[in-house]
């Protein structure tokens, strides 16, 4: 390892990259994804310690050139020919696949870090590698996930939504880190509503899709059957259709959940609104699970994530597959990019 001292100038900030999960797969990640960085980038730096991606590096087989930046304005001048690394100091040295809860505040504080230097313009973008909660939940963590807490950290006054992206679909599950049972109490028109002008506000700024295409799932088989096996389609989900139909949305629904995700269906929408969590994330999984991305809506910052999780069970052993974060980096620099242009 080495430290840089020289600035550069370069036209896109770089994106900030946490490690999440110490005794998971972010680390091997981290490092396949400099391994395939392009001459067109995008630059990112890693908020994590030096020490123990460079000790990963040589336990794998997965070693990169690392370089101790000072700040992230030196990551351009660094990105070619190492990874550049603000370094972030864990309680303990993690055991892949044995996370320890003395390193949750280490954890948490990488996202506070990101989140600092993407709101004083040092960064463009926040990319979170996938943290594992039970274990932050001992550390403090009150928040059910990175969603919640990215909210928090921006102060934001509208709903937080995840949207889940791949180049064969988009879904948004309206809620999120929820039991199924609080998800079907919580289920309401308001924040079916709110969800989605949210999504078609970001599909428009972040996306360029001029007049987003809205389909919006039902809750219950067949969406309620005309009643036959449940009312939240007559009482809940066809009211709140009808009011962001008014709001100036193209919006259908509520459709039946089991026919929305075949090729012939996916070509009717922009993206599906979904009523729980599994309901959105099981299609997108299975469509295309090392691809697809998480991405933060309603957020005054650009936030993107690998759409997996922290894959203990292979942690240590170099065969974490990095797709998803490569796309999540990417996807970060282009919505970006187009904030950027937009603001001028």
């Amino acid at each position: 390892m080495t430290s840089a001292t020289a600035t550069t100038d370069f036209e896109q900030l770089p994106i900030a990259l946490t490690p999440g999960e110490p005794a998971g797969i972010g680390g091997e990640i981290t490092l396949k994804a400099w391994h395939r960085r392009t001459d067109s980038g995008p630059v990112f730096f890693a908020i994590d310690d030096p020490a123990r991606l460079e000790r990963l590096g040589e336990s794998t087989g997965l070693a990169v050139p690392l370089v101790t930046i000072d700040g992230p304005e030196q990551a351009a001048a660094v990105f070619p020919t190492a990874l550049p690394v603000l370094a972030h100091s864990l309680a303990t040295n993690p055991v892949p696949g044995k996370p320890d809860p003395a390193n949750g505040p280490a954890v948490i504080a990488a996202i506070e870090t990101a989140v600092a230097l993407v709101d004083a313009g040092r960064a463009s973008a926040v990319v979170t590698n996938p943290i594992h909660k039970a274990y932050l939940y001992q550390a403090g963590f009150g928040f059910p996930g990175h969603t919640e807490f990215l909210a928090h950290l921006a102060e934001a006054n509208t709903l937080p939504v995840m949207m889940l992206v791949s180049p064969l679909l988009r879904v948004v599950p309206v809620t999120v880190h929820v039991s199924l049972s609080q998800a079907i109490a919580n289920l309401n028109a308001d924040i079916i509503v709110q969800t989605a002008q949210i999504t078609a506000a970001a599909l428009r700024r972040d996306f360029a899709i001029a007049r987003p295409r809205l389909a919006i799932a039902g809750l219950n088989p067949h969406a309620g059957e005309g009643g036959a096996m449940g009312i939240e389609e007559a009482d809940i989900i066809a009211p709140a259709v009808e009011r962001v139909r008014q709001a100036g949305i193209e919006a259908r629904g509520p459709l039946p959940p089991d026919t929305l995700f075949h090729a012939a269906a996916r070509k009717g929408y922009d993206v599906v609104l979904c009523m729980y969590h599994d309901q959105a994330l099981i299609p997108i999984k299975t469509l295309d699970f090392d691809g697809a991305v998480n991405v933060t809506l309603g957020l005054p910052f650009v936030r993107t994530s690998p759409d997996h999780g922290t894959a203990l069970d292979i942690a240590g052993t170099g065969k974490a597959n990095e797709a998803s974060l490569v796309a999540a980096l990417r996807m970060a620099a282009d919505m970006a990019q187009r904030r950027a242009e937009a603001a001028g």
